[in-house]
């Protein structure tokens, strides 16, 4: 089962990164051409581009245009830290953004060369795998995932984890993918996800390029889903896991925890390891970003609220470890998550890293 090719996250090409601007789809196909780090900063701020692993890679591009930016004006590499610190505030939740940037960092410190041009060559060199590391992350996360989605399965997802959220191919999506490609029988639920409805605009376009059958409900659908049995499992994706498997999702992924707990409904978070940030104890310990009130009380420009209302817009919310059925990982799966087992994955990924 296969449809057309996937749209195209990010590229880099001549000197510029372009990411596809995800705010347009599924009306407008149009790339953003990014010729700065302060480009790039914008596209994250702005959500041109979205999605953790995909922020991160971006980020990676970012520090490269940036190095090039300081060999022009001979400037050295005093700005780069600057540059990496507006990079890793453009977005404060996903914990992919600070991997990356931290990798960059890696080789802005290690490198002795003096010639105008050879540190950015090594910077791209790095963006370029972080790029192409994302890509085989995720295949290997859906390849150890499908084995979770049996046969004629009915599977709820929310916003987007697909390959629009990464370089390619995706960590819940990918996880479907994986199982459809095998034969199986599937049909997915997917939510709008208020307020920027990546679920209807994003989920939605990436099922039906790959030709499996879906359906699309509003997110207030998710109780009537569960109690009239329509729903074997739930899929999402994962923007920072703490140290306890604590897990920042799409605000609204909570609900659906709930909800699964409640009707005995597996619950499973797809992530790249390198979302797993040790340095966070618990859930209390993830920044959640708050976002601009006028993505609820407005829809595509249009006042859909009162004037003088007040709005309260957090992009995430914290699913307790207890409430997650099991970890999929690159690195394979953790059923439920806890302290100990995530330090075994990040051990485990790191030795294969070597």
């Amino acid at each position: 089962m296969s449809g057309p090719e996937p749209l195209q996250t990010l590229y880099w090409k001549e000197d510029s990164l372009y990411l596809l601007d995800q705010r347009l789809l599924p009306g407008r196909i149009r790339y953003r051409q990014c010729r700065t780090s302060a480009d790039v900063g914008a596209a994250i701020r702005e959500m041109t581009v979205r999605g953790a692993p995909a922020i991160g890679v971006s980020a990676a591009f970012g520090m490269v245009l940036a190095a090039r930016e300081a060999d022009r004006a001979g400037t050295g590499t005093g700005g780069l830290k600057r540059t990496a610190a507006a990079l890793r505030g453009s977005r404060p939740t996903a914990v992919n953004l600070d991997w990356a940037l931290r990798r960059m960092e890696r080789i802005i410190e290690s490198f002795a060369g003096d010639a105008a041009g050879e540190l950015s060559a090594a910077l791209l060199e790095e963006a370029r795998s972080i790029l192409a590391e994302d890509i085989s992350t995720n295949r290997r996360i859906g390849a150890h995932g499908a084995a979770l989605i049996p046969d004629g399965a009915s599977i709820l997802t929310h916003c987007n984890a697909g390959a629009l959220a990464t370089a390619g191919y995706g960590t819940a999506l990918g996880v479907i993918r994986a199982a459809a490609a095998q034969g199986k029988e599937l049909r997915v639920y997917l939510d709008e996800t208020r307020p920027l409805l990546q679920g209807a605009r994003l989920t939605a376009l990436e099922l039906i390029q790959e030709q499996i059958p879906a359906v699309l409900v509003t997110d207030s659908c998710a109780g009537y889903l569960f109690s009239a049995g329509k729903i074997d499992l739930v899929i999402v994706g994962a923007d920072r896991i703490a140290a306890n498997g604590d897990t920042a999702n799409k605000i609204g992924t909570y609900i659906l925890a709930v909800l699964a707990g409640r009707h005995r409904i597996p619950f499973y978070v797809a992530a790249p390891c390198s979302t797993i940030d040790p340095n966070v104890e618990d859930g209390r310990g993830i920044a959640i970003e708050e976002r601009d009130p006028e993505e609820i009380t407005t829809f595509n420009g249009v006042r859909i609220a009162p004037a003088g209302i007040e709005a309260f817009n957090p992009a995430f919310d914290i699913t307790p470890a207890e409430l997650i059925s099991a970890l999929i990982t690159e690195c394979g799966l953790l059923h439920r998550p806890c302290r100990a087992g995530l330090e075994y994955l990040l051990a485990k990924g790191e030795k294969e890293d070597e």
